[in-house]
C-alpha cells in the first residue's frame, strides 16, 4: 500500500508535500506529510489575537455555520477522511462514520453557550474588560484574554477534535493543533471546511493543524515555549503526557486531559428480578463497549455488591452476551488483548479460586470474575466484575484517575457521590450514560475553558487606599 497523503492548514492555506514519511502508531500504516516550516507555523507575540475584538456571538455562528456544513452526506472532505481514517485507525469503519455523524452537534448553538455560559460566570469577560469596584473604593478590570495555545489531540477519538477546535475558538485562541498519527486527517478536513466559509475569517486565521511523531525535539523544543504559547492542552495516553511533561516550565502550562479509569458500581438491588439482571447487564455492556473501550470514560471494573458468588456468576452470564452487540461507537468483535494479558488471564483462570472466566479470546468480550480487582487494566472489551461488600466498600478502589463511576440502582448516586469525590473521582452518573453528557458540565474535574485563558487584571487603585492596602501585601518575593 502507497503512503496516504496528510497535508496540513496553517492559518487557512492548505499546504501539501511528501517531505517526510511517519507510521501511525496502531496499525503501522505510512503516510506522508509536508515539512514544518516553523517560521510559518509560529506567529509573533507582537500580533494580537486575530479573534481578540470578535464578539463572541459572531464566533459561535461562524461555528453553528461550520457545523452545519460538516454533514457527511454533503461535505467532501470528511468523506475523503472516511477512507483515509478507516485505514489508520483501530476503530471500525463504520463507528467512525458514526462520529462523524454525531460530533457536528457539538457545533449547536446551544451546546456552544451552554459551555460558555458554565465556565464564566459572566461572559462579558470574553468580549471585553469588565469593571468592579471593592469595598476600599479601588477599582479593577478583568478580560480573559486569548491564550496561545498548542493542542496534543487524542487519536481515539476520531472527530473529537471538533470539541478542541471548538473550545479553541470560544477561548478566541491561536490554536495549533498537533494531529494524532491514528487520525493525522480529520483536523485538516474541519478546518478546510471553514475556510472554504472564508478562509479570511478571525477564527480560520487563528487555526493551524500539523502532525509531527511525538518526542521530535527539532519541533518539540521550538514549539513548547513560553515565547510562543502559553498552554498545552494534551490529551494521551501516560507516554504522551509525560512527553510534553519534559518542556514544561516558568511560563507555560499543561492542562492534562491524560489516561483516566472508568467502573460501574452495581447494588444488590440487581437481583431483584430476572428482568432487572437483563437490564442492569445490559447498561453495563453499553458503558463498556465504548469505542470498543478505548475511551476514558468506558467501563473496565464492576463492583458488584452481592456476598454470594453464585449471584455473581448470574451477573457474569448476563453480561458476556451483551459486550458482543454490535453498538453505534463499538463494534461486535474488537482487536484481541495483547499476548502478555492473555497469558496472564489463562494462568489465572488456570488456578480456579483466584479468577473465574466467563468467554473466550475471540473479540467478543470476557468477564473475569474475582474477589479483588485485577492488577492489569482491562481493555479490548473485558470486564472485570469483582465481589463487594457493599457499594462504600468499593470506593477504596478509587482514585484520581477514576473519570466515570456508573451507578445502578440510580437513587444510591446521592449517598455515594461525596465519598466518591474525596476519593479522587470526576463525575457520577447512572449506569448505561456514561457517553453521555449534561451540556456545559466540567471535564476531567474541571471547567476547562476557565483554565485555557489568560486572566490579565487591570487594577486602578486610590492613592489614599495605597498604604492600607500595603500593609496587608504580601512580602515581596512570597508570591
Amino acid at each position: 500500500m502507497s503512503a496516504l497523503p496528510a497535508p496540513f492548514v496553517i492559518r487557512g492555506t492548505l499546504v501539501e508535500g511528501d517531505a517526510v514519511q511517519h507510521r501511525s502508531r496502531d496499525l503501522g500504516i505510512d503516510f506522508i506529510t509536508p515539512a514544518i516550516d516553523l517560521d510559518t507555523l509560529i506567529a509573533s507575540r507582537r500580533q494580537l489575537p486575530p479573534l481578540l475584538n470578535v464578539p463572541l456571538a459572531e464566533i459561535v455562528d461562524f461555528l453553528v455555520e461550520t457545523g452545519e456544513r460538516l454533514a457527511l452526506d454533503d461535505n467532501p472532505y470528511l468523506q475523503r477522511c472516511l477512507d483515509l481514517v478507516a485505514e489508520t485507525n483501530p476503530l471500525p469503519r463504520r463507528v467512525v462514520e458514526n462520529l462523524y455523524r454525531s460530533a457536528p452537534a457539538l457545533l449547536s448553538r446551544e451546546s456552544l453557550w451552554a459551555q460558555v455560559e458554565s465556565n464564566f460566570a459572566d461572559p462579558a469577560v470574553l468580549d471585553g474588560w469588565v469593571c468592579r469596584t471593592d469595598s476600599a473604593g479601588n477599582a479593577a478590570a478583568v478580560r480573559a484574554f486569548p491564550p496561545r495555545m498548542v493542542h496534543v489531540l487524542a487519536g481515539n477519538a476520531p472527530a473529537g477534535c471538533i470539541a478542541s477546535i471548538a473550545q479553541g475558538a470560544l477561548v478566541k485562541a491561536v490554536s495549533l493543533f498537533k494531529m494524532p498519527s491514528s487520525d493525522p486527517f480529520t483536523t485538516v478536513a474541519v478546518l478546510r471546511t471553514m475556510a472554504e466559509i472564508d478562509p479570511e475569517h478571525p477564527v480560520v486565521q487563528s487555526m493551524s493543524a500539523v502532525y509531527w511523531s511525538g518526542g521530535d525535539e527539532v519541533v518539540e523544543r521550538t514549539v513548547y515555549r513560553p515565547q510562543y504559547f502559553d498552554k498545552i492542552v494534551a490529551w494521551g495516553g501516560g507516554p504522551a503526557i509525560n512527553n510534553v511533561i519534559r518542556y514544561l516550565g516558568p511560563g507555560i502550562q499543561l492542562v492534562s486531559f491524560d489516561p483516566k479509569s472508568s467502573v460501574s458500581m452495581i447494588g444488590r438491588e440487581v437481583f431483584t428480578s430476572d428482568a432487572v439482571l437483563a437490564d442492569v447487564a445490559e447498561r453495563v455492556a453499553a458503558d463498556t463497549c465504548v469505542f470498543n473501550q478505548e475511551a476514558c470514560l468506558a467501563s473496565r471494573f464492576v463492583f458488584l455488591e452481592t456476598p454470594r458468588r453464585d449471584e455473581a456468576r448470574r451477573f457474569c452470564a448476563a453480561l458476556l452476551p451483551r459486550l458482543g452487540a454490535d453498538r453505534m461507537f463499538g463494534s461486535a468483535k474488537a482487536p484481541l488483548p495483547p499476548a502478555d494479558i492473555r497469558d496472564e488471564i489463562e494462568v489465572m483462570g488456570a488456578m480456579g479460586d483466584e479468577l473465574e472466566v466467563f468467554g473466550r479470546f475471540d473479540g467478543r468480550g470476557m468477564v473475569l470474575l474475582s474477589e479483588a480487582p485485577v492488577d492489569f487494566h482491562p481493555a479490548n472489551k473485558i470486564s472485570n466484575v469483582v465481589m463487594v461488600s457493599s457499594l462504600e466498600d468499593a470506593v477504596r478502589y478509587v482514585n484520581v484517575a477514576t473519570q466515570t463511576v456508573g451507578v445502578y440502582p440510580y437513587g444510591r448516586k446521592a449517598q455515594l457521590r461525596d465519598v466518591l469525590a474525596g476519593a479522587g473521582a470526576q463525575r457520577v452518573c447512572r449506569v448505561g450514560t456514561a457517553n453521555g453528557h449534561v451540556a456545559g458540565g466540567p471535564h476531567d474535574a474541571m471547567y476547562p475553558l476557565a483554565r485555557f485563558v489568560h486572566w490579565m487584571g487591570d487594577d486602578d487603585i486610590l492613592s489614599g487606599n495605597f498604604n492600607a492596602i500595603a500593609d496587608a501585601a504580601l512580602p515581596i518575593g512570597a508570591g
